[in-house]
């Protein structure tokens, strides 16, 4: 039989047809600034900018960004890449509230300051002595690098907004969490 969920208290032991076809598509950021945040995602973190959208009446925009595979196609028609992007998974939207780019001492709670809340987002990568090089090669701040903590092969680094992203290697963290 193939796997379809582990067993916990709460956990539904299957998919209610109703839901069928659901795909969670994306998480969002708040960001000050974003050229900023856009410098780091797609030159430090080599994610494409697929859509950004202006809602000038409530004076912010959207900006989603994908990891996409090597010539992975993507539709070139404005309306039909805004459609193909909400159909996606793995997603990141940054949204820019305009005007705070220019407030010195504006900054978003990163989730992980009292109260805490939300934490990270997380990419894997095929090689985590490479991905960590090329992160000191940046100026990347570290929250925790691979062979600091209890937690070995597993770094939190920060975006410009101080959001945390945890970088592990799948091959790894095989016996992550087991005692």
């Amino acid at each position: 039989m193939a796997f379809s969920t582990e067993t916990q208290p709460g956990v539904a032991t299957g998919a209610q047809p109703e839901t069928r076809g659901f795909v969670f598509n994306h998480s969002m950021l708040r960001v000050k600034d974003p050229a900023v945040s856009l410098d780091f995602y797609t030159r430090v973190m080599g994610m494409r900018l697929l859509r950004k959208l202006d809602f000038p009446e409530m004076k912010f925009s959207l900006f989603f960004l994908a990891r996409l595979e090597e010539g992975e196609a993507v539709p070139e028609d404005a309306g039909e890449r805004t459609a193909w992007t909400f159909s996606q998974r793995g997603i990141l939207e940054l949204t820019h509230n305009w005007g705070t780019e220019s407030q010195p001492d504006f900054k978003y709670h990163d989730g992980n300051a009292q109260p805490q809340g939300f934490g990270h987002i997380c990419f894997s990568v095929p090689d985590l002595a490479a991905a960590i090089a090329w992160f000191d090669s940046n100026d990347v701040p570290y929250v925790k690098r691979p062979e600091q903590g209890k937690m070995k092969d597993v770094a939190f680094i920060k975006d410009p907004d101080g959001y945390w992203i945890e970088i592990l290697q799948p091959s790894l963290v095989k016996a992550l969490g087991q005692s």
